[in-house]
């Protein structure tokens, strides 16, 4: 299997090293993730595509401080983020990764621009700034005249855009993609998928998670997972020569 990056001289933005996470469901033992070591690198743009059970969503739980695993390590910018506590968690969460979900998971008693200033009141800027960078992200998505909006106002790619900039406005690190175009039509899911893929140009990087293989093959490179463990890592083009052949 292929490893892809840019290794040129580069520490790892993931390193995932032989991660199990493993539930106990009465005497039976589930292992959600069964010896799983992905590595990342600054800049990638990865989707993680899977069937419902592939253990995606676990992975992505793991890669998105989220959870812990069970064994093995994740090294996430450096730092060893498996042994670490739910205050730690939090705080990586708020400082190197930004979320975009399904369901676009925006406050609906917020308007647009309280939202996407919601990570960075949870990182102690102030009011002044948090507006500014707020304002500036809104624009990177190109909806900064919708701030005043509540997301009921808003349409599905409007809203996404929105969690979008969420994800942006705090610079993190890394995008972490959980099934983003999930929820809306196929002209709108294009256009977040072809956004998800400048903003990659620019220079993010982005993991994509989803059960869908074309939305996988927009991607630059494809980790597939079937039962908990990875069973292809390559190129689009490998991926979808390798789904096409069946």
């Amino acid at each position: 299997m292929m490893e892809l990056g840019n290794e040129e001289n580069n520490a790892p933005l993931i390193d995932l090293i032989n991660i199990f996470k493993i539930y106990q469901m009465g005497t039976t033992e589930v292992r959600a993730n069964d010896g799983i070591s992905l590595t990342i690198y600054d800049g990638e743009f990865v989707a993680i595509v899977g069937k419902s059970g592939s253990g995606k969503s676990t992975i992505m739980n793991i890669i998105g401080a989220l959870d812990i695993p069970t064994e093995g390590k994740y090294i996430l910018k450096g730092q060893d983020v498996s042994k670490m506590k739910s205050d730690q968690l939090a705080t990586i969460r708020n400082k190197t990764i930004g979320f975009i979900f399904q369901q676009y998971n925006l406050l609906p008693r917020q308007n647009l621009l309280e939202n996407v200033e919601l990570p960075l009141l949870y990182g102690g800027y102030g009011a002044k700034e948090r507006k500014q960078l707020a304002m500036e992200a809104l624009a990177r998505v190109g909806i900064e005249d919708k701030w005043k909006n509540y997301p009921n106002q808003l349409s599905g790619g409007q809203q996404q855009r929105g969690s979008i900039a969420r994800a942006l406005v705090g610079k993190p690190s890394l995008i972490l993609a959980d099934e983003p175009t999930g929820a809306l039509d196929s002209k709108t899911s294009r256009e977040v998928l072809e956004f998800l893929k400048q903003l990659n140009e620019e220079g993010n990087t982005i993991v994509l998670i989803t059960h869908d293989p074309t939305v996988a093959a927009k991607a630059n490179r494809v980790v597939k997972m079937h039962d908990g463990k990875i069973v292809f890592d390559g190129t689009a083009r490998e991926y979808k020569e390798q789904e096409a052949a069946g």
